[in-house]
């Protein structure tokens, strides 16, 4: 088994950029926004995760108001309209969408049509 030291790799710095950053990713990825791999598999959004993580961060914006740089409020004020707009946009989409695609038609096999009476 291997073990990895604390020093085998950098971590970001504990930043309020990287906090809203990290939170923005995540709430696009429940969007649906951010997928890695293959178009036929990508989940579909999870909005209520999404609106959680949305409501998390405007949260962060409420309690620190006042007490953030230029810089920092200028990130969670844009990361917050943006991911308010892109929640919008998935949600109309997810109504377009049918929720289910329809079971095909079961056919029934020739003995069983063999078996029923000829009106």
């Amino acid at each position: 088994m291997i073990f990895m030291s604390d020093s085998d790799y950098p971590l970001p710095p504990a930043t309020f950029e990287f906090l809203t950053i990290s939170l923005k990713t995540q709430a696009e990825m429940q969007l649906g926004l951010l997928h890695f791999g293959e178009e036929k598999d990508r989940p579909k959004a999870d909005l209520r995760g999404a609106r959680h993580i949305i409501d998390m961060l405007s949260m962060i914006e409420e309690k620190t108001r006042g007490n953030l740089s230029m810089e920092e409020q200028r990130l969670i004020e844009n990361s917050l309209t943006e991911l308010r707009f892109r929640f919008v946009q998935t949600m109309e989409q997810a109504k377009k969408e049918p929720a289910s695609p329809e079971p095909p038609p079961v056919e029934e096999k020739a003995e069983e049509k063999a078996e029923q009476p000829a009106e």
